[in-house]
């Protein structure tokens, strides 16, 4: 059942490190599930609108990866993603007024799942026998082009097109998970925790401190 969940095959890996990555991906896809159904409120979508919205946001860069390394998108293997997208739609809608109130909550909900989804991707790519180079650039995309997709639906320009620190924080994690990996010797679990709590912490310092790349200027066509 865990292999059809994570859409992988971990038989070299222990029962603990399949359990926590299962966690770390629904955990994941509850976050930007949520992401993306608060922003759809903002928008007054209806009910489907925002469900559609956020599992968008949930598996589209999971989809996305499993294209680019030939294998079945993983959310068509069972129908978790779309259940766990559904307890998302409900608890925005419970405590909706909470989540109002609070200003940063897509912020953070949207942190938790690009960390989260990073080691998921990072974990799938080098489970399928890909070297690590690809596996970060695809822990990359795993965690990133959801919300690329949500903000492309919204009209409204991508974080990752934007100066804020985003698919940097998922490289620097995926990087890091990957140097942990080869040349340190700390078990996996602990390994992906410390990845993705990595990218969460970029991504809150970033925003407090304002960190951003220099931004691009035009050049006068004159």
């Amino acid at each position: 059942m865990l292999d059809q969940i994570l859409g992988f095959d971990h038989s070299a890996l222990t029962w603990s490190e399949v359990t926590v990555t299962s966690i770390l991906d629904f955990v994941g896809t509850f976050a930007f599930a949520i992401s993306g159904i608060r922003l759809a409120s903002t928008k007054q979508m209806d009910w489907f609108g925002a469900y559609v919205l956020g599992v968008t946001t949930a598996v589209g860069g999971g989809t996305l990866r499993d294209l680019f390394l030939g294998a079945t998108p993983f959310w068509m293997l069972q129908p978790s993603y779309l259940i766990i997208t559904f307890v998302a739609l409900l608890y925005v809608y419970i405590f909706r007024k909470i989540l109002i109130r609070t200003a940063p909550t897509v912020f953070v909900f949207d942190a938790i799942g690009l960390g989260l989804f990073m080691v998921v991707g990072v974990d799938k790519t080098l489970a399928m026998g890909f070297p690590s180079w690809v596996a970060v650039i695809m822990g990359t995309v795993t965690g990133s082009f959801g919300g690329l997709l949500r903000d492309i639906i919204l009209n409204v320009t991508p974080l990752i097109c934007r100066q804020d620190i985003y698919a940097l924080a998922c490289i620097a994690g995926g990087v890091i998970y990957t140097l942990m990996l080869h040349f340190v010797p700390i078990d996996t679990v602990y390994a992906q925790l410390i990845s993705a709590g990595m990218v969460i912490l970029i991504r809150i310092l970033a925003a407090h401190y304002h960190w951003h790349l220099p931004q691009l200027k035009g050049v006068d066509a004159s």
